[in-house]
């Protein structure tokens, strides 16, 4: 199934669930309704807290599938939001090795060899998620403004020290992940050894809808080596006003979901709604790419996001998120708060 969540222009406060099918959006409610089925879904993550909701939820997808014009298309003025708006939690990995190697190589620092042992994440903030649509941006974000190509994964049901053998049943489904950045913000209270935090903060993006495992089947391929649980085939781009910056490859996780959830899971309970992100992928954002480009040229000029840019995500299977970046009309800086010492 591919689930969105979106907001009617004329009441953007409500939420509402739709389901595409032959790349049509289906009302949700209209269609529990339609069908006489008992689940009573308030959000897309509630089917999988429901005890028959995601076996409801494919009935519905199969009925419209077999008679789609008894059931309600979503026509009014409407724009997708985040599928999951309103995450549990939110946690971001470091699943590609490629990436942290030319990151560190760009630095002149050596591969670290603890990313070989085991897979890590820092939790960013869950109340700033946005979907689809215009990302608004303070002052000091736009010093040194990033974007970061992603996959997410959404946590479908409750567990405790999972065992990445298990953990690809604990997928809800899958999402394209923007994890915006400001880099001068990041790298200077990572000086301090914390963090990130303010580089990070404002805004994680997600969508444009959700995918569940099922529909991804034809895409598996074996993890690498020495390693456990799903991985998929699913080419990855990002373009910045029609001009293409990444690509790269999920397979390429070296660190698959199912062992980024047994690290998260241990000792600690997952829930419904809990959000995790692959970390960036090779290629993926401009600090990688900038440290690249002066690496081999001096003369390189690095690119970061501007007021105006708009950025396309693409993952085959996912579909693509598009964004605009726009500048919010304050002078308000916190860099300009700096004690002198």
């Amino acid at each position: 199934m591919k689930l969105v969540t979106y907001v009617e222009d004329k009441d953007p406060e409500q939420h509402y669930m739709g389901i595409i099918v032959n790349d049509k959006i289906y009302d949700f409610y209209d269609a529990i309704q339609v069908s006489n089925l008992p689940l009573d879904a308030f959000d897309i993550i509630d089917i999988w807290k429901e005890e028959y909701g995601i076996e409801d939820a494919n009935t519905i997808e199969k009925e419209i599938k077999d008679n789609q014009t008894k059931f309600k298309l979503v026509n009014k003025k409407f724009h997708l939001i985040a599928p999951i708006p309103n995450p549990t939690s939110c946690r971001d990995s470091y699943a590609f090795r490629q990436h942290v190697a030319a990151a560190r190589r760009n630095r002149k620092v050596d591969m670290i060899p603890e990313f070989d042992e085991y897979p890590i994440f820092y939790f960013t903030n869950h109340n700033a998620i946005q979907g689809p649509g215009i990302i608004e941006c303070m002052p000091d974000h736009f010093k040194q403004l990033d974007f970061e190509l992603e996959v997410a994964i959404v946590i479908g049901k409750a567990g405790r020290n999972i065992k990445a053998a298990d953990a690809d049943e604990y997928i809800a489904g899958y999402m394209i992940m923007n994890d915006m950045s400001a880099r001068v913000l990041q790298m200077e209270e990572m000086k301090l050894n914390l963090g990130p935090a303010k580089g990070k903060d404002f805004c994680t993006v997600i969508g444009p809808y959700l995918v569940t495992p099922d529909e991804l089947e034809s895409y598996l391929v074996p993890a690498k080596a020495g390693h456990v649980g799903n991985a998929y085939n699913l080419k990855m781009t990002c373009t910045v006003n029609g001009i293409k910056v990444s690509e790269g490859n999920m397979a390429d996780m070296d660190w698959t979901f199912a062992e980024i959830i047994e690290r998260c899971a241990y000792g600690v309970d997952l829930i419904p709604g809990d959000v995790i992100g692959s970390g960036t992928v090779g290629t993926g954002c401009f600090l990688e790419l900038n440290g690249t480009g002066l690496l081999n040229d001096p003369n390189y000029k690095p690119q970061w996001l501007q007021d105006g840019d708009v950025l396309e995500m693409e993952i085959d299977g996912l579909g693509k998120l598009t964004n605009t970046i726009k500048k919010s009309d304050t002078d308000f800086s916190i860099l300009a708060l700096k004690k002198k010492v």
